[in-house]
This record gives structure tokens, C-alpha cells and sequence, in this order.
């Protein structure tokens, strides 16, 4: 883990020069003490025969696997800073703690991270005696993140969690006290829960008022099973009229659960059974333009979801991240073998395209560890699936890029209303600086009839500048200045109309800070946007995250059948210094929205034209004005980030935002103020609907 002059140990707060796959073969390996994880590390078991890591009798230490270790008498220092903790995965392991004495402190995972990480195919297990103190996963700090596919058997607790925001998918908890213990959060969304013979499914803390004392403000949950277990979800206070922790429940299966949703004290607020809960809620209503709010905790009209979005059961879609692990090494093709150099320096341009068009749709295209710089457009048919090694780096430069009156796209994704299978997974899309016409992804290609999500990105980001090699750097792009040679991108990702997409732990990032630099300073980065979806679906965003592009983070626009959940944004910490959408111009080519001397800053979310939206969680925020966060007390950093127009239909459900004055607007006009809201540092609207 720590071998070649790795980041980690409590001396290297962040680097990207280091990255490193640590490969556990099949078998069974002893541990006493932590496995503490190094900064970009992907930590992968054999797909097939996952192995275990079996925790001895006398295990000391804080968790089997530790993500953020505390450093010893460091009065609560960590190695990492939780919410700058990226760039690691977790995959295909068992961990074990069954060896361990159930009386004793036992956790698998101590997992405090924040975005592109993710936890894919883990299995834990533990304990099932009756008072045993094992535990699955420990978090409690961070600014996630997804996780999916996991496994989480006895225990005290399946999950312990607290952090700012995070997606789970296919959750199953067997035979824990408690499944889900939930400490704190501004937003969780559970998307396929399943839980079995516990005590209690979900037991949250609520009635936070302020961020000193800040509990969970919003858990979203669909499509879960409950099975034989007393109650699903449990708070540790009443709502008594107020809002205690916004909660969204949509699809949810109860199957010999006498509670429903109850309080610690024992009430019952809504009395289960074997029934099916269409869509009920705790906290504040909204709809239409009105600005006034229901507080209501009991059943809602369900929104209607688009067939194209759910599965064959009814459900939302979720697909694995695809590991290919049936296949031979025959089957897959090295980039590197082929001619490309992957040095971060050597146009690679011809040697990766050539490679695309030889081995599309007959070999999986395996992108070696290292930097590819592209100098034009790449382009990937139908049929293609491309997978990097610990987040191979695609950095795209050169006068191609430079014109932001002409933006030239890097990676076309299908050709234009084409068909067929195209996965990618693990791999890093940048820039070389300043690229101002540069759109990193142009997304066209379309699931086939019959595939749902056969064409999407898994655990594959967009980060522009603030890395070694990018010129976009601290040294380049210090906090505060406006330099044309900063401009790192036109556009981060575009979904054409003819596509569909399955986006799953997507972060979309212009840095705000330099990972590659001692103390991580600040940057100015410009990117013009972030994501823009003009899709007439299906589209699934889950766990995807855009941040700090001056004109909006989403725009979605002309589209339809979208199902996101949980989408996280942050606005420029330097606006409105320059205003939006400086230092770029609107383009009406790309349905930018519109600005104003009181509409000055970047849109977290922007609906234009659209229908058949669903918004299953989001996290709308604005920490500072020109880099000052007076602002933040009384919520004014910014007036408005999340707008949809009259002609859109959108349901939006677990909302939450931080530092800004209307939570929610209609055609640029507030609507929910922020003040009607307070859930702890963050405010929350429940619903609002047309």
C-alpha cells in the first residue's frame, strides 16, 4: 500500500502522481491491525472469488480497512482533510469479524471520504449474538460520494453514517440490531434497500438546529424490502409539527414490520404491517409558484415515473459498474501495446484512435495507469467499452481547443442518434491549459432497444486543472485572479437529444484547489459549464457531482425522462468577482441561461423545457462571496442557484442548500425561501412539485 514514495501517513495531504491499484487474489488473509489506505488507491479483489480479509482475535485497530486514519495523540488529526479525501475505491472483498469478540468494538470499513470514491461488490459480516458492538462501516465526516452493491450481515450496526451528501445503491442488511444508523448528513439518497431480520432499518438522529448541532437533515429512500423487522424507520425525536429531519419514502415493501416510521420515545407515526408505501413524507410541501409551504408527515401523491426509467420490477434502473470479469485477458487490448505513451508529453492522438478503430466492439480497450495527451477530437463508436487502471488520465491540448468562439469536442461519445453498447469506467478526462473551446465529452450515443444502461460512465470524472501537468495550477491560477490562461474548458459533458445515459458516480470538478501543491492552496479556474443535457432520457444521474463552473453546474434543457439522485453542486468561491458568466460569454447555441446584476452567480441546477424530471435528492451550495464566507450566517452568498421554468415539469423531493436565499425559483423568480428551511447548517425543502 505505502511502497514507491506514496501520499499518506499523515505528512502528504493530496497528490495524483502516485496512483496504485492494490490487487487482493483469491484466498483468505489474516489481519491484526488496520490496512490504512494511501491517497489514490484502488484496493480491487478478484471479481470472480472475492477474497476475504479475515480480522484475527486480537485485531487492534480503528477499522480493517481505514480511509482516514487518526494520527496517535494528534488531539483528532487525521492523515487526510475528510472533505478533500478523493480518488479511492474499494472492491470485490469480504471482511470478516467474526473472529473478533462480540463484546468487543469491531468496524470493517472507517470509511470518511468525500467525492470520486465509491464502494462496489463488499461484503462484511459479523457477529449476530445479541448485544455484540460489530459494525460494517464507520463514517463520519466527508462530502461524498456513492457506494453500491454491498452486503452487510449481524452487526450492531450495518452502517454508522454522517457526511455531507451520499448516494447508496443495492443496500441489503441481514440480521443487524440496527441496519442504517444515520448521525448526521445535509442529504443521503438510498436508491434499492433490502432489509432483513434486524431490529430496526433505519434509525436517524433528528432535530438539529444549527451546524454545532447538526443532525440528519434528509434521507430519501426508494424502492426498498423490509422483512421481519420491528421498525423500518425510527427518529430520535418528534417532528411535533416542525421539521425534524426531512424523509422521503417512495416504493418501499414492508413485510411483517409492525412500525412503519415511529420516534425513540415509542410513538407510532405511521403504524406498517405487510403494506407498500407508495410515497410518504415528513417535512415542508411545496408546489407551483406560491412560495407557502404544508408541513405535512403522511402520504403524498406518488410522481409518475417514466417506464423508460424502471426495470422490469418497477423499479428505478441501477446497473454494476462493469468489471468484465468473465472475460479473457485475451479480450482486451493495452493502449500502451498498441504505440500510445501515456507520459503526459507525447501526442497519443493517433496511437489511442487508431486503437479504437481497430478493436471497437472486439476487444475491451484497456487504457494503462499514465496521462494520454490528445491534441483532437477522439472518437469511440457504438459498441466500445473502454476501462482505465486507477484512473487513467486523458488530457486534451493545443490550438484544437483554444477557440472558445469554435469549442471542439475531445471525446465524442457515438456518433450523432447512434446505437449500441459503450461503457467507460476508471478513467480521468482533463486539460492542458488554457483549452477555453474545449467540450470534454459530447455524449450521443443511445441504448439499444431492450439494454437499458448499456451505454454510461462508472466511477470516471472530469477534473480541470489542479493537478501536476495541467498548467492549472496554484503557481498559474492563484485565488483571486482573472487570467485568460486559466481558462480550462468550454463544457464538461453534453447529452445530446438522440441520447440516453447511466451516469453513476460521475464528478464533473474545475478545482478549486491544488491537489498537487504543499497546503493545497486555493485556485481560479475557469470552466464555462458543467453538464448539459438536452436527452430525451432515459437518463440516470446517480451520485454525480458538479462543481464550480461560472455559468451553472446542471443544465437541463429540452429534455426529458431524467431520474437524478443525489446531484451535488458548489458555486465559484471567487463570484461575483468576476459576475457570471465572466470570464465567459453566454452562448445561445448551448441554451446558457440568462444573467443580471442580482443574477450574478453560477446556476447549481437550471431546467429549462423539460419534462418527466425527477430530482431524488440534491445539495445546492455556496460557502463564499470572492472568497469571504460573512455571507454564510445569513444565508446571502448568493440569491438563487436552483431554477425551473413555467414549462417544465419536475418533481424534486430532499433539497438542501447552504448559503442562499431562495432554495428554489420559477422563471428566475424566488419561490421557497431558505429562512422557512433551517434542518442545521443546511436548509431543506421535502417537495415541491408543478
Amino acid at each position: 500500500m505505502s511502497s514507491g514514495g506514496r501520499c499518506g501517513g499523515g505528512s502528504c495531504e493530496s497528490s495524483t502522481i502516485t496512483p496504485a491499484i492494490v490487487y487482493f487474489p483469491a484466498g483468505t488473509y489474516l489481519v491484526s491491525s488496520a490496512i490504512q489506505t494511501y491517497y489514490y488507491t484502488q484496493m480491487i479483489g478478484d471479481a470472480k472469488n472475492p477474497p476475504t480479509l479475515l480480522a484475527s482475535s486480537s485485531f487492534n485497530g480503528f477499522a480493517v480497512i481505514d480511509a482516514d486514519p487518526y494520527i496517535p495523540n494528534g488531539w483528532g488529526a487525521q492523515w487526510f482533510t475528510n472533505q478533500n479525501n478523493f480518488y479511492r475505491s474499494v472492491r470485490n472483498l469480504i471482511i470478516d469479524l467474526r473472529q473478533i469478540p462480540a463484546s468487543n468494538v469491531a468496524i470493517g470499513l472507517h470509511w470518511q471520504v468525500a467525492q470520486a470514491t465509491s464502494l462496489i461488490n463488499i461484503v462484511v459480516e459479523m457477529s449476530t449474538e445479541s448485544g455484540n458492538n460489530h459494525q460494517g462501516m464507520f463514517m463520519e465526516n466527508g462530502s461524498g460520494g456513492f457506494m453500491g452493491d454491498l452486503v452487510f450481515n449481524g452487526g450492531k450496526y450495518g452502517i454508522q453514517v454522517g457526511n455531507q451528501q451520499f448516494t447508496v445503491r443495492n443496500l441489503t442488511v441481514n440480521n443487524a440490531a440496527t441496519a442504517v444508523s444515520g448521525i448526521w448528513n445535509w442529504g443521503f439518497t438510498f436508491q434499492g434497500v433490502t432489509i432483513n431480520d434486524c431490529q430496526v432499518g433505519f434509525d436517524i438522529m433528528t432535530g438539529g438546529t444549527s451546524a454545532r448541532l447538526q443532525s440528519v437533515g434528509s434521507e430519501a429512500i426508494i424502492d426498498a424490502v423490509v422483512t421481519n423487522t420491528p421498525i423500518f424507520l425510527r427518529t430520535s425525536e418528534a417532528s411535533n409539527g416542525r421539521l425534524a429531519g426531512s424523509i422521503v419514502l417512495n416504493n418501499i415493501k414492508l413485510n411483517s414490520v409492525p412500525t412503519a416510521v415511529g420516534v425513540a420515545s415509542g410513538a407510532t407515526v405511521l403504524a406498517g404491517g405487510s403494506i407498500t408505501i407508495d410515497t410518504w413524507v415528513q417535512g415542508n410541501v411545496y408546489s407551483g409558484t406560491s412560495g407557502s409551504k404544508t408541513f405535512t408527515q403522511g402520504d403524498i401523491p406518488s410522481m409518475q415515473k417514466s417506464s423508460n426509467l424502471l426495470d422490469s420490477a418497477g423499479r428505478i434502473v441501477g446497473k454494476s459498474h462493469p468489471q468484465y470479469a468473465d472475460y479473457a485477458t485475451s479480450q482486451f487490448i493495452s493502449v500502451k501495446s498498441e504505440g500510445a505513451t501515456g507520459d503526459g508529453h507525447t501526442d497519443d492522438t493517433a496511437a489511442i484512435q487508431d486503437v479504437i478503430d481497430n478493436y471497437a466492439g472486439c476487444k475491451i480497450i484497456f487504457f494503462d495507469a499514465g496521462t494520454y495527451y490528445v491534441t483532437d477530437t477522439i472518437t469511440i463508436p457504438a459498441g466500445t467499452q473502454i476501462v482505465g487502471e486507477a484512473w487513467s488520465v486523458i488530457m486534451a491540448g493545443g490550438s484544437a481547443f483554444s477557440d472558445e468562439s469554435n469549442p471542439r469536442v475531445v471525446i465524442q461519445a457515438g456518433a450523432a442518434n447512434s446505437e449500441g453498447v459503450l461503457e467507460i469506467s476508471d478513467i480521468i478526462f482533463t486539460t492542458l491549459g488554457p483549452a477555453p473551446g474545449a467540450i470534454m465529452i459530447e455524449w450521443n450515443v443511445h441504448d439499444p432497444s431492450g439494454q437499458q444502461a448499456a451505454a454510461g460512465m462508472w466511477d470516471s470524472h472530469i477534473r480541470l486543472g489542479g493537478a501536476a501537468g495541467t498548467n492549472l495550477q496554484g503557481a498559474q491560477c492563484p485565488p483571486g485572479s482573472i487570467n485568460a490562461d486559466c481558462k480550462a474548458a468550454f463544457l464538461g459533458i453534453h447529452l445530446t437529444p438522440g441520447s440516453s445515459a447511466y451516469f453513476e458516480g460521475t464528478w464533473v470538478w474545475v478545482a478549486d484547489h491544488d491537489l498537487d501543491t504543499l497546503d493545497s492552496p486555493q485556485t481560479s479556474i475557469f470552466s464555462g459549464r458543467g453538464i448539459l443535457s438536452e436527452s430525451n432520457g432515459p437518463v440516470w444521474f446517480i451520485g454525480t457531482s458538479c462543481e464550480w463552473s461560472p455559468e451553472h453546474n446542471y443544465n437541463i434543457v429540452n429534455a426529458q425522462d431524467h431520474y437524478i439522485g443525489f446531484a451535488q453542486t458548489e458555486t465559484p468561491y471567487y463570484q461575483p468577482v468576476p459576475d457570471a458568466p465572466a470570464p465567459f460569454s453566454t452562448d445561445a447555441t448551448y441554451y446558457d441561461p440568462t444573467f443580471s446584476s442580482s443574477i450574478n452567480m453560477a446556476w447549481g441546477m437550471y431546467i429549462q423545457s423539460s419534462s418527466d424530471i425527477i430530482i431524488f435528492g440534491a445539495g445546492f451550495y455556496s460557502f463564499f462571496q470572492d472568497y469571504t464566507q460573512d455571507c454564510l450566517t445569513t444565508n446571502t452568498c448568493q440569491v438563487q442557484v436552483f431554477n425551473i421554468d413555467t414549462e417544465s415539469s419536475v418533481t424534486a423531493y430532499s433539497v438542501s442548500t447552504v448559503g442562499v436565499t431562495y432554495q428554489l425559483s420559477v422563471s428566475q423568480n424566488g419561490v421557497i425561501l431558505s429562512s422557512q428551511n433551517p434542518n442545521g447548517f443546511q436548509e431543506t425543502f421535502t417537495v415541491w412539485s408543478k
